[in-house]
């Protein structure tokens, strides 16, 4: 019997191959379920996503009623608070991995959307911010992949919010290699020191984006980066959370395992 998540991605693998025939054109239809829908994701597939209602506020990690989580308690990180719309479940990672492995924009713009929607909403979240700066990728990874996923769906939360994207304000100054796989202690010690920032930031307050937070090495160096270039804060948006290292592996292997069946059926 196929499962709901195997039945999504599915159907997915048909809205892309439609994109891909260039039959987008005659009827845009949604990333999910390959309907007509004038735009990236349909009503029925957006309503369906795994939002993320009760989070903490200075990390977005899940916490009862929103309250700030012990981690947070225990070690406050750099950035003042964070928002992200979706958890790390199905069929979020299917949509991510689309975007970032298979280059299906469109996957991109539909997360994007929906961050935009989460944060226009929220009025915590994208007031009085100065500019948006994505999550940079190494220029070698830039170079073999063609984009860069946190700025596409930067992007979509600059035109949605009419916030200034600040694109060029941050760079990866080394390769730091994938964080997917390493342990949280070993995240940190893999992005320190990795960004360098220009003064484009300097006095505004700032919200970073990316597509996925999990341990959030990557956006506390970051962030520490963008605090010493003289910003007055810094805020982490992101389209979803995963609850943790492992569980962000699980949901990653599930993806790509359920791909492969797919492919290896067609």
């Amino acid at each position: 019997m196929e499962s709901g998540g195997d039945d999504a991605r599915r159907r997915g693998d048909l809205s892309a191959a439609l994109r891909a025939a260039g039959l987008w054109l005659l009827a845009p239809v949604c990333v999910l379920c390959g309907a007509s829908a004038g735009e990236n994701l349909c009503g029925a597939c957006a309503a369906a996503l795994p939002y993320l209602e009760d989070a903490c506020p200075r990390c977005a990690s899940p916490a009862d009623h929103g309250s700030e989580c012990w981690r947070c308690r225990d070690r406050p990180p750099p950035f003042a608070g964070a928002v992200c719309a979706l958890r790390y479940e199905a069929p979020v990672p299917w949509l991510i991995h689309r975007l970032k492995f298979a280059g299906d924009l469109a996957a991109g713009h539909a997360l994007g959307e929906v961050l935009g929607h989460r944060l226009a909403g929220n009025a915590s979240g994208a007031g009085a911010i100065g500019g948006i700066v994505p999550v940079p990728l190494h220029a070698a990874r830039l170079r073999a992949r063609g984009f860069n996923q946190a700025r596409l769906i930067a992007e979509c939360v600059s035109r949605r919010l009419g916030v200034p994207l600040l694109a060029r304000a941050a760079r990866r100054t080394r390769e730091t290699g994938a964080q997917a796989r390493l342990s949280p202690a070993a995240r940190e010690g893999n992005v320190r020191g990795a960004f360098s920032v220009t003064s484009a930031v300097a006095g505004r307050r700032v919200a970073l984006v990316d597509d996925v937070l999990t341990s959030g090495a990557t956006v506390r160096a970051l962030a520490d980066a963008v605090l010493a270039a003289g910003a007055a804060s810094v805020v982490v948006w992101g389209c979803a959370r995963s609850t943790g290292a492992h569980a962000s592996r699980l949901a990653t292997d599930k993806a790509f395992a359920s791909m492969n069946s797919l492919r290896g059926s067609t």
